[in-house]
């Protein structure tokens, strides 16, 4: 549960843009959307390996 602290003199306005931030911070609509396919756990380390190996490459070839 999130908890936002509101000041006497700040606006709601305010205070929803705190929870709104807050909210996204914490990943749980991420891991609602992640949640809601089963993914066998080799495809998603292949996944892992394609993504590592990307970012290998763009890195190599900034980098050379």
């Amino acid at each position: 549960m999130l908890v936002i602290e509101v000041k006497d003199s700040e606006s709601i306005d305010r205070a929803l843009k705190k929870y709104k931030r807050k909210f996204e911070r914490s990943g749980a609509l991420k891991e609602l959307r992640r949640r809601k396919h089963f993914t066998k756990p080799s495809v998603e380390r292949r996944h892992e390996i394609q993504k590592a190996a990307y970012r290998d490459s763009m890195q190599r070839e900034l980098f050379g």
